[in-house]
């Protein structure tokens, strides 16, 4: 494929690398050793208009489109993955208003996602229905001018901050993704709550919680689009996520790269720098290969995006190379580094327990392969 950026992608890129280094970087290990969600950084990734990148400028977002958005979120994700799947995830959450939202849905809450004012969570997962939606029990009552809402969600992120969650809950009776349907949900709607907050292996400066429902009304105009159309609304949307997950796992394994040369350059064993061996090199040269594979991966899905043409194989496609990826990429790191890099003053500690869930958030890599198949056995 001849793929060559544009001048404003590689400035988007140079903008979202120089903001990463400064801003996240020096900051990184300490967010995720506090568990501390770093709201003021956050604030100023908005206010660049890195959350809401594939959004037309007429809705307040960057207009940047899928590859400039890919691009940077590999940058900021390098320098800190929780900030990346809080930037992925608000990203994320802007699709389902924009496609499918009336006007004045876009105006009360694309605008502020886009713009940076507020971010997004996306609730479909609950404690029985993972990879399987058509399951999940939580429940929209019509009640006349609203919807009652009972159940729970999740592994949510961004949803204890979030000032717009896009929520997937049943409106039919049958057990069906035909359905299920999706709204618009805000903190101050009654009978929402923020449950316990997920002590989770990576990931720490990222916020995911539980959502609680208890008879939460929700406006009949927060519907989005019609009934029965939330499955729908939720694989389109998660299309584009998993180019966003392809593009963090991508950060991390450059990371992971990056601390894997530094420290086989100065690490000596035997009278020699152990990047002197050809066993560390061959790690090293297999990373490397795997990183540029899925760079042109990831680019290929977004760039089909952009273009306006379906790309459902090409994102699961990268999302599910570019997170295994990742994993290799994180135990290769680890394995240079020996000892030292299963104690956590090495960066690479927390690069590992990163890079695990990249395989298993936006669909598992076994969901990924199903969607692979399916698309290959449709052509």
């Amino acid at each position: 494929m001849a793929f060559e950026l544009t001048q404003e992608q590689e400035m988007i890129r140079l903008m979202a690398r120089d903001f990463a280094r400064k801003e996240l970087e020096p900051y990184a290990g300490k967010w995720a050793e506090e568990e501390k969600f770093p709201e003021a950084a956050i604030k100023k990734m908005g206010e660049l208009g890195l959350l809401g990148m594939m959004v037309p400028a007429e809705y307040d977002g960057a207009g940047a489109g899928a590859v400039s958005y890919c691009l940077a979120l590999q940058e900021i994700s390098y320098a800190c993955a929780s900030t990346g799947v809080t930037m992925s995830v608000t990203n994320l959450s802007s699709d389902p208003i924009y496609k499918y939202g009336n006007e004045e849905q876009k105006r009360r809450y694309l605008m502020p996602l886009a713009g940076g004012k507020m971010i997004g969570a996306f609730a479909v997962t609950e404690p029985d229905a993972g990879s399987d939606p058509g399951s999940m029990s939580s429940r929209a009552e019509d009640m006349g001018d609203y919807y009652r809402v009972n159940g729970s969600k999740v592994f949510i992120t961004n949803a204890g901050y979030a000032g717009v969650t896009i929520l997937i809950a049943r409106t039919g009776a049958e057990k069906s993704n035909r359905a299920l349907s999706a709204f618009i949900v805000t903190p101050d709607l009654p009978g929402f709550k923020v449950g316990r907050r997920e002590d989770k292996m990576g990931l720490r400066a990222s916020n995911t919680v539980e959502l609680l429902f208890d008879d939460c009304i929700v406006p009949k105009e927060n519907l989005i689009g019609k009934e029965g159309l939330g499955f729908k609304i939720a694989m389109v949307a998660l299309d584009s996520g998993r180019i966003g997950i392809a593009s963090q796992s991508l950060g991390i394994a450059r990371a992971c790269l990056h601390e894997a040369v530094e420290y086989a350059k100065t690490r000596k064993q035997f009278g020699r720098n152990i990047g002197s061996f050809q066993a560390i090199q061959w790690m090293i040269a297999d990373t490397a290969a795997e990183i540029e594979a899925a760079h042109w991966l990831t680019l290929s899905a977004a760039d089909k995006k952009d273009r306006g043409e379906p790309f459902t194989r090409e994102a699961s496609i990268a999302k599910l190379f570019a997170s295994e990826m990742a994993n290799r990429a994180a135990y290769r790191a680890l394995q240079i580094h020996g000892g030292y890099g299963y104690m956590k003053e090495y960066k690479v500690e927390r690069l590992y327990r990163d890079a695990r869930v990249t395989a298993i958030y936006e669909g598992t890599s076994e969901v990924q392969r199903l969607v692979i198949a399916r698309e290959v056995m449709a052509d």
